[in-house]
């Protein structure tokens, strides 16, 4: 980048910002003058309210509710560079540097190269919009995953703490809760609730006869009656009662056992912490 000479140096405790940037350009006297005049011209036409300094020993900034761009010099080229252009839509395609940067965009302008006037200016408004604009907002956080991918919900009852926990339910899980969930609202006036971070299913004044948890490799479905049940379910617990079934990624669910399973286990007395 070319320096500031001394004298321009000198200047910056009387000149405003403006006339150093006036200064700026005569001084170059060259093609690169002249591109940095021209986009300054647009900039100023895109956005009247710009407001233009001088910084770092000879560079040309505008901003407006923050920092919009900067207009810098090098030996071959004059360089634009927009501070949050990684957030600026550009359908003309102006930007050409600095492309792998998560925050900024560059236009490097060399001699000869067209400018295309209408689509900076739009760059420059929609620099001005980003900055100006209301903030974004950030999306809600979602459940917070504990060990083995299992989503962390307080305890609630009804069925919106339940959705909330199958939406949470990381990858091919989700559909695994969806369904099971489903066959679970075949039972009339089934009563759902979070409970240890888990769904629960039951039957108001007979205790609950269902519920699941995520695993890293599986999920694990609960019948708190399980060994009341035809066939019994093939996973042992060490509670007498209690039988599960594993659910594994690509394996195919038997809704129609599943259902079978679930209409057994509502009828029976279930479990009541």
């Amino acid at each position: 980048m070319d320096r500031a000479t001394t004298a321009r140096e000198t200047d910056m405790h009387g000149s405003t910002p403006s006339q150093l940037i006036d200064a700026r350009i005569e001084e170059l006297g060259d093609w690169r003058g002249a591109t940095l005049a021209r986009v300054r011209a647009l900039i100023r036409q895109a956005d009247p309210e710009v407001v233009e300094e001088f910084k770092w020993r000879g560079v040309p900034v505008w901003s407006h509710g923050g920092l919009l761009c900067t207009g810098e010099t090098y030996k071959d080229m004059v360089k634009m560079t927009f501070a949050k252009g990684a957030s600026l839509e550009d359908p003309a395609g102006l930007f050409n540097a600095s492309l792998e940067g998560s925050t900024r965009r560059a236009i490097d302008l060399r001699e000869g190269d067209p400018i295309d006037e209408g689509a900076l200016k739009a760059l420059v408004r929609a620099a001005v919009a980003l900055n100006t604009g209301p903030a974004p907002r950030r999306p809600a956080a979602g459940p917070r995953l504990l060990a083995g991918g299992n989503p962390q919900i307080a305890r609630a009852d009804g069925d919106a703490p339940v959705q909330s926990y199958i939406a949470a339910m990381p990858g091919w899980k989700s559909d695994v809760g969806r369904r099971l969930d489903a066959l679970a609202d075949t039972v009339p006036d089934v009563r759902k609730a979070v409970k240890w971070n888990s769904p629960f299913y039951g039957v108001e004044g007979q205790g609950w006869f269902l519920s699941f948890h995520c695993f890293a490799r599986y999920v694990k479905v609960a019948f708190f009656r399980g060994s009341s049940l035809s066939p019994v379910p093939p996973g042992p617990s060490r509670d007498k009662d209690v039988r599960y079934l594993h659910v594994h990624e690509g394996e195919e669910l038997d809704e129609a056992q599943l259902a079978a399973w679930i209409r057994q286990a509502a009828a029976l007395r279930g479990w009541v912490p």
